[in-house]
């Protein structure tokens, strides 16, 4: 395999004895991109990080990492690759400045730069004031950021996330979507798994789907592949008016509720001649859009055939 930046699959295939956790997977994700790997538990995810962070060996396929093999380059993929895994263990006794200047030595950055690293990687994930704090009295969503503070110490070019949004809250999950998208425009290749869908859908630039530790979609999300139907939920100022104009349409709906009625449609054309309808008959509408993102309805999608 020629080397590339970024990361490259192909056909990687990974067993537990008689257990195939990796079938047929191919993946491709640039540089200066964030690409989200999106698949239900249990679908390779995890087993497929493991084997681009040099921890497991493919039984077969091919698989490059910044330009480096794995497998033969072990020691220049573990120098350009930040990896976060969705468990990590932390030195609870240590300091959080103290776990970061750890991390920078073991990465042999020079020891003049490895307080300023980590003050400047702290200050980053919004956690100066715990600086000189033990790591075990800082809350799990606080470990989990410090965990890709640890990720991001040695300045990686390509980083891989596990589930990096485990545990924050919402304002964290804004600011780790902002690091991302500055990580991706700086020229890093991002690799990132969650299952908030939503999350994904404001910080990736494409997606990849696997299903039974198989790749079974690979697209921009500007370019995903439209459902037949899918779920929208639309509110008026009287949504007692909405169900009997609804009703009376003969259009399938839920029940009413703080945030509106869901209904199901086809594409947006469908939407629009929806409300043209509804404010013909006299109802205010005040909001309609589908109740899940583009990458959730591609999603759902094409994973339709799962047992």
């Amino acid at each position: 395999m020629s080397a590339t930046p970024g990361i490259s699959a192909r056909g990687v295939r990974r067993c537990f004895g008689d257990v195939e956790a990796v079938a047929d997977i191919d993946l491709e994700a640039p540089s200066g991109q964030v690409t989200a790997l999106v698949g239900p538990n249990g679908s390779g995810k995890t087993t497929l990080f493991l084997v681009l962070a040099t921890l497991l060996v493919p039984d077969a396929g091919e698989v490059s990492v910044g330009g480096h093999d794995p497998v033969t380059e072990p020691d220049a993929v573990r120098a350009t690759l930040g990896w976060s895994p969705d468990v990590f263990g932390v030195y609870d006794n240590l300091t959080s400045r103290e776990y970061l200047e750890f991390f920078a030595a073991a990465y042999l950055l020079p020891k003049r730069d490895r307080r300023a690293r980590a003050d400047e990687l702290l200050e980053t994930i919004h956690l100066t004031e715990y600086a000189g704090s033990p790591v075990h009295v800082l809350s799990r969503g606080q470990k989990q950021r410090l965990g890709l503070a640890r990720a991001l110490v040695h300045r990686p070019t390509v980083l891989v996330l596990d589930e990096p949004a485990s545990g924050l809250d919402p304002r964290s999950r804004i600011d780790l979507r902002e690091l991302l998208r500055a990580q991706a425009a700086a020229g890093t290749t991002v690799l990132v798994s969650s299952h908030i869908l939503s999350d994904l859908q404001e910080v990736a630039d494409r997606a990849v789907f696997i299903q039974g530790g198989r790749t079974v979609g690979e697209h921009n999300l500007t370019d995903l592949p439209q459902t037949q139907r899918r779920p929208w939920r639309i509110k008026a100022v009287d949504n007692v008016g909405l169900v009997e104009a609804l009703d009376a349409m003969r259009m399938p709906h839920s029940e009413p509720g703080p945030t509106g009625v869901e209904i199901e449609l086809g594409s947006e054309e469908e939407a629009a001649d929806l409300i043209v309808a509804l404010v013909r008959a006299g109802v205010r509408v005040v909001a309609i859009a589908p109740s899940g993102g583009d990458l959730e309805a591609a999603y759902l999608e094409l994973t339709s055939e799962r047992q």
